[in-house]
C-alpha cells in the first residue's frame, strides 16, 4: 500500500509543474439581476447576489469581495470616489418594464393603468437601483403620486419583485427586462414608453482591498470578452461599445 502511494506521488510529480498551486477562487459581489448570466460566463468564482446598495454597504464594512458589479453606476462611482474600488467600467445595459401575473386580474395593459384605485403595485426600495429607476420613470411620466399610493410592498432587490408578481401576490411590478425572461410563462410583460426609459448601465470594478487583483481583473476581462458579451446579449442585456 505504502509503495503504491509513493509511486502515485512520483507520477503526480511528473504531471504537475513544480510549485503548482490550486487556482485562485475569487469572490464576486453582483447585482441580483446578474444571477442567471454571471455563472454562465465563469462558474469558478464564489458569487454573492443581492441588491447593489446592500453589496456596496458590505464592501464599505470590509466584506471580502474581489469584484463588484452593480446595476447602477451610483454605487460603483461612490466606492471609486472613496478609494474602495478601482476605476469601474460599463459592461451592460438594461431596460425597465412592468410585469403582471399571467392571469392579469387587475387588467393592467399599460403603465398608466397602475394609477387606478385598488391596483396592488410592487416596487423596489428607493435605495436599490431598480427602485430608483422606477421612481425616475414615474416622475418622467408624471404619475408618481397616483402609482406610489397603490404600492403594497417595496422589495430589497428585483428578484423579490419578480417572485411576488409570479406568485400573484401583487397586480404589477417594475423589473428589468432580463428578469422577466425566466418567468415569462407566469407573467405578462408590459413595455414602458421608450422616451420615459432611464439609462440603465451596469458597472464592474476590482475591489481595492482584494488580495487577488490579477484574478479579479481576469474575471472582468472574461465578462467583457466576445464570449462574455454574447452570453450577456443572450440573457437580454444591452451592450455598450467595446472599449479599446
Amino acid at each position: 500500500m505504502k509503495r503504491g502511494l509513493v509511486a502515485m506521488a512520483a507520477m503526480l510529480a511528473l504531471v504537475l509543474p513544480a510549485g503548482s498551486a490550486p487556482a485562485t477562487r475569487i469572490t464576486v459581489y453582483a447585482a441580483s439581476s446578474l444571477t442567471g448570466v454571471f455563472p454562465r460566463i465563469a462558474s469558478a468564482p464564489r458569487y454573492s447576489f443581492a441588491g447593489s446598495d446592500q453589496l456596496a454597504a458590505q464592501i464599505r464594512q470590509g466584506a471580502p469581495a474581489d469584484v463588484f458589479a452593480s446595476a447602477s453606476p451610483k454605487q460603483t462611482e461612490l466606492l471609486y470616489r472613496d478609494g474602495l474600488l478601482r476605476k469601474p467600467i460599463v459592461f451592460a445595459t438594461n431596460k425597465l418594464i412592468v410585469i403582471a401575473p399571467r392571469s392579469n386580474p387587475a387588467r393592467v395593459h399599460s403603465v398608466y393603468d397602475l394609477r387606478r384605485n385598488g391596483v396592488k403595485v410592487v416596487v423596489g426600495a428607493p435605495t436599490v437601483p431598480v427602485g430608483a429607476y422606477t421612481r425616475q420613470v414615474l416622475d418622467t411620466l408624471g404619475i408618481t403620486d397616483a402609482v406610489m399610493s397603490n404600492v403594497v410592498d417595496q422589495e430589497p432587490d428585483v428578484k423579490g419583485i419578480v417572485a411576488k408578481i409570479a406568485l400573484g401576490e401583487g397586480d404589477a411590478g417594475f423589473v428589468y427586462k432580463t428578469d422577466a425572461r425566466p418567468v415569462q410563462k407566469r407573467v405578462t410583460s408590459i413595455a414602458i414608453p421608450a422616451w420615459a426609459q432611464p439609462p440603465i448601465r451596469y458597472e464592474i470594478g476590482v475591489v481595492k482591498s482584494s488580495s487577488h487583483r490579477a484574478a479579479a481583473a481576469a474575471f472582468i476581462k472574461r465578462v467583457t470578452s466576445v464570449r462574455g458579451r454574447r452570453l450577456l446579449a443572450q440573457a437580454g442585456f444591452g451592450l455598450p461599445k467595446r472599449q479599446p
